[in-house]
């Protein structure tokens, strides 16, 4: 008798394991029902892909004066471009921020919309842009901004 009570246990726990492992597999337990919707209707209502909108905030203040249009033109061309050949939209404006001495700076900025599918290589190349921006133009930070889109064509 204690034999056969093994036994039945034994099923029980290799069925339940079945059971769970099977649940891993279906989609739409592994990403999150609202995201799934949104994926869906995206793809089906709207014609269109999920792709990541990247924001990044460009101030043109720098300690010897300002980045010239003729300069960040050529940041664009050198960073950015290579990296995200298909487009790009870029607006100018005029912001302001506080820095880490507390200085609240008012300044001429650059907006860069990027469109994506996403990746670890494309996640890295924006750092990469970021981090070049910083190091080219004596730079405290630049600002990114991501969020998903449903983009169509």
């Amino acid at each position: 008798m204690n034999n056969f009570r093994h036994f039945i246990t034994g099923i029980f726990v290799v069925t339940g394991l079945f059971l769970n492992s099977g649940c891993a597999f279906d989609t739409h337990q592994q990403i999150p029902s609202e995201t799934w919707r949104e994926q869906e209707f995206c793809k089906h209502q709207l014609h269109g892909n999920i792709y990541v909108r990247t924001e990044l905030y460009f101030g043109l203040s720098r300690p010897n004066g300002e980045v010239t249009e003729d300069e960040f033109q050529n940041f664009i061309n050198t960073e950015v471009t290579p990296r995200f050949p298909t487009g790009l939209t870029l607006l100018s404006g005029k912001g302001q921020f506080k820095d880490s001495t507390g200085t609240i700076t008012k300044e001429r900025s650059k907006l860069l919309i990027l469109l994506y599918t996403f990746s670890n290589e494309s996640s890295s190349a924006v750092e990469q842009i970021r981090e070049a921006y910083k190091r080219t133009f004596q730079q405290e930070s630049v600002m990114r901004v991501d969020e998903q889109s449903c983009v169509s064509f």
